[in-house]
């Protein structure tokens, strides 16, 4: 069987994802530059890693045009 592909991503790996650290990830994200993470339950929180996949490809143009 193959690898599974994650849909969504703590911060820690998102950050990665992105080749930033942590901090600067959580800052752009504060301030709308890139997407909030989505409340699986309680204080679970993970982004999805097609909005930060449409963030690299240019597909994401502001965050009124998401749902997240």
């Amino acid at each position: 069987m193959g690898r599974i592909a994650p849909l969504a991503v703590a911060e820690k790996t998102a950050a990665k994802m992105m080749d930033m650290a942590p901090a600067e990830f959580r800052r752009l994200v504060e301030t709308g530059s890139l997407p909030s993470p989505v409340a699986i339950t309680g204080d679970c929180k993970r982004w999805r890693v097609s909005d930060l996949e449409a963030v690299l490809n240019g597909d994401a143009m502001n965050e009124d045009e998401f749902t997240w």
